[in-house]
């Protein structure tokens, strides 16, 4: 069986938005449905287990020394912001990040500026991207926070160039893996990064509502914590502590109930990437952002704005279709049941790795008699 069944008349180019669930994803969630119909919540320890097995896949995708590391979240944007408000900022302090980020990873640190902290965005446009960032930083530079994938352009950044000279200028860095996490092969420990967040809905092909955070260890009692709640303890089923303490662990972030519809589903998305192998995923993936960027290149009104190399893009094929509307074009495709985006300066289209040559042929072909019709 595939491992995704989308219905035929789909063109699904849009996993850099939300992603449709593998078929394992959507068993899994049916099952846990049926059961909490039948049973309640009879079996929860059990899905503590899945909860245990969602952290470690987590875990093995970044590559991660331990499950301690890692929290279970409801957003990027969460995890981001236990950075951004519980690190101890002083008056003077920078932070570096590309000109242009999602705003996620913008408003967060545009939140700390009223004490004292300036917010440095830079244009990362230029021949080399990590030079601009390392040249942006100094001494009160505090910390650099980055996606590790441009979700408009589609850009890929050099993660461990720019860990190692965070490291050399004892800066901390934060990556936003949402754009590459599930596409394309991501190691924390090669990277040297202190903080990773992604959410579950785009490449890792799960839902929205669960993401990951990943805190280093050293950092993790140096975040102060704004959200308290029964699950951050580090003995979460003894209800009746009064002299509590938070977790040793990453849990410390989790201040409530987990969403275990979620962990049923993503966890079972992960088992489908784990058990193919990032390595063969990541291939695939940029084998058909390649084989997409080719067949677009073929269109007289199409300029290509992706990079074209295989280390500097993973997913995400951004175009833009010269002498025409945007938005037009993209809502178009969007009523020929071409799934994709309007992002940045034209269209984002974004195959993942079972994406078939033939429908990639199909978006291609739609978009040139669009372009004829124009």
């Amino acid at each position: 069986m595939k491992p995704f069944c989308l219905d035929d008349d789909v063109i699904y180019l849009n996993h850099a938005a939300v992603s449709p669930w593998p078929v394992a994803a959507r068993d899994a969630v049916i099952a846990f449905a049926e059961e909490n119909a039948s049973r309640g919540a009879a079996d929860y320890p059990r899905w503590l287990e899945v909860e245990q097995q969602c952290r470690d896949r987590l875990r093995q995708l970044i590559n991660a020394p331990s499950t301690d590391d890692i929290a279970l979240l409801k957003s990027t944007s969460e995890g981001l912001s236990f950075i951004a408000q519980g690190l101890d900022w002083n008056a003077g302090d920078n932070i570096v990040i590309p000109a242009g980020e999602f705003p996620s990873n913008r408003m967060v640190w545009q939140s700390v500026t009223d004490r004292g902290v300036e917010l440095r965005q830079i244009d990362i446009e230029v021949d080399d991207p990590e030079a601009a960032l390392i040249d942006a930083m100094d001494e009160h530079t505090r910390l650099l926070s980055c996606s590790s994938v441009q979700y408009a352009s589609g850009l890929r950044l050099d993660l461990n160039r720019l860990g190692t000279a965070c490291r050399q200028n004892h800066t901390l860095f934060c990556v936003d893996a949402i754009q590459s996490l599930g596409a394309i092969e991501f190691d924390v420990m090669q990277c040297q990064a202190d903080f990773v967040v992604a959410d579950g809905h785009k490449w890792m092909t799960g839902p929205e509502g669960l993401a990951l955070f990943y805190c280093a260890a050293q950092h993790r009692e140096t975040l102060t914590l704004h959200e308290f709640g029964w699950h951050m303890m580090e003995q979460p089923h003894d209800f009746s502590q009064v002299d509590w303490r938070p977790a040793d662990s990453a849990q410390r972030f989790e201040c409530g109930s987990p969403n275990m519809l979620s962990m049923f589903a993503l966890n079972a998305s992960l088992a489908v990437l784990l058990d193919i192998g990032m390595s063969k995923i990541e291939q695939a993936v940029l084998a058909n952002s390649r084989y997409l960027i080719r067949q677009l290149s073929q269109l007289d009104k199409v300029t290509i704005l992706t990079p074209d190399e295989d280390e500097r893009r993973a997913g995400i094929v951004l175009f833009h279709c010269i002498g025409c509307d945007q938005d037009a074009i993209y809502r178009a495709l969007m009523a020929q049941n071409v799934i994709c985006a309007a992002r940045g300066k034209g269209v984002r289209f974004s195959p993942h790795f079972y994406t078939e040559h033939a429908q990639m042929d199909s978006a291609v072909s739609i978009l040139q008699r669009l372009l004829d019709e124009a």
